[in-house]
């Protein structure tokens, strides 16, 4: 009965068209009166304790470092850099498409960012070239998704307060899964590109390789600073947001000088927008969290799925098709803070890593973000574009097959997660 209150009133207050957060903010009041625990004060006190967390702190910093890379010039670089390398084969600038946001999701951690940045740059080459439009929409859809799993990650950020997952370890464990969706996309542009008569741009010099990779060498060195800083334990996620903020502000306006000092306000309102959304998702969910723990549903969840429990490969399986059914209609970060109160105690008890667990659940939300009909990345790559949903969404379908085939590999083999997380945390 518990369970049922706690989805009827959520779902009731969407279905109502409300946001997300009042959603959640409803269904713990609902739950409230159900366990006959209403009490304003505790209403408010779990609302700001849920904002009131350093590591959380990461966030709206890596949102403005991501904000600074767009507008100051960085992303621009990153783009140029990869036509350089790989722009002059068969199908090049799809691949150039996948490089550079492998090498931007180092920069940002941000999805939306990344995908606007890249949908604004390359989508009017690939048409240009010959490209069928809709599908590198969907494609640039794709890779712009793998930013929520290579590090610095946002999500991981927010699952790691919500888990109470070591932020550090997540970050390492998901490089090496970020490079393998890079790599299964690239795939599948290979094979449904083929039969296209696109003639590539010319095959770029050993000058021009040169000179872009020393235009793009300040923002490179950006994700360096990061990990490094992390693996050896100078600074902290939260310190190392701040660190890739002031990096990407120096370098923008005083190395590129493409940021000028009139467009810090309109830079620094857009993150701090972006940061009011996601931190208000965050104390609203902590309500139900709490009440969620009062109530006892993890443990109803890990009764439910008993008999999964003795086999963790089919409860993961089980978990993840769960998750993909709640990503095609809520966005990345609802899910998070709605789903990992409920899921971690049911992981825990089945002896699976939380960081493993992490991963495969980032990367299934990261999914979630193009998948159908809300996916909040299709709806950017539509907007930037000026293309129809439904095309983008005709156009993904490949890529995200690929990417869907990674994430169960992932499940069957937990070794393509924890052996690399390991070698770099060593």
């Amino acid at each position: 009965m518990t369970v049922l209150v706690f989805l009827a009133s959520l779902l009731g207050a969407m279905a109502l068209g409300m946001p997300i957060a009042f959603a959640l903010l409803v269904s713990g009041v609902a739950l409230m009166w159900h366990l006959d625990l209403f009490e304003a004060q505790i209403l408010a006190q779990n609302v700001i304790n849920g904002a009131d967390s350093f590591p959380l702190l990461a966030v709206p910093f890596f949102m403005l470092a991501g904000e600074i890379m767009n507008v100051g010039g960085l992303s621009r670089r990153i783009v140029a850099l990869a036509l350089t390398l790989v722009g002059h084969k068969r199908g090049g600038l799809g691949f150039v498409t996948i490089v550079a946001a492998c090498l931007m999701a180092a920069l940002s951690g941000s999805a939306v960012a990344d995908t606007a940045a890249l949908a604004a740059l390359l989508l009017p080459m690939m048409v240009a070239a010959g490209h069928d439009r809709a599908r590198s929409g969907g494609l640039i859809a794709s890779a712009g998704i793998i930013a929520p799993i290579i590090p610095p990650s946002i999500g991981f950020v927010i699952f790691g307060v919500t888990a109470n997952v070591s932020i550090s370890k997540l970050f390492m464990a998901g490089i090496v899964p970020g490079l393998l969706m890079g790599v299964a996309i690239a795939i599948a542009w290979w094979w449904v590109a083929r039969g296209e008569a696109v003639t590539p741009p010319p095959r770029a010099d050993a000058a021009a390789r040169w000179l872009a990779l020393r235009e793009s060498a300040w923002a490179l060195f950006l994700p360096v600073i990061v990990l490094v800083g992390l693996k050896m334990g100078v600074f902290t996620p939260t310190e190392a947001a701040v660190v890739a903020a002031v990096y990407a502000l120096f370098v923008a306006v005083f190395v590129y000088r493409e940021l000028k000092p009139a467009q810090l306000i309109e830079v620094f309102v857009a993150s701090a927008r972006t940061t009011a959304v996601i931190m208000f998702l965050v104390a609203a969910a902590m309500v139900s969290a709490w009440l969620i723990t009062v109530a006892q549903i993890p443990a109803q969840m890990i009764e439910l799925l008993q008999p999964f429990m003795g086999h963790p490969t089919l409860l993961l399986l089980a978990i993840m098709l769960l998750v993909i059914a709640v990503g095609t209609a809520m966005d990345m970060t609802p899910t998070i803070l709605i789903m990992t109160p409920v899921l971690m105690p049911v992981v825990k008890a089945a002896g699976i890593d939380p960081v493993y667990f992490g991963v495969l659940f980032m990367i299934n939300n990261a999914i979630g973000l193009i998948t159908p009909p809300v996916g909040t990345v299709l709806n950017v790559v539509a907007g930037v574009g000026r293309m129809k949903m439904d095309e983008v969404t005709r156009g993904v379908l490949p890529f995200m097959t690929a990417q869907f085939v990674v994430l169960f590999l992932l499940v069957l083999f937990p070794a393509l997660v924890m052996v690399p997380a390991r070698w770099l945390a060593q």
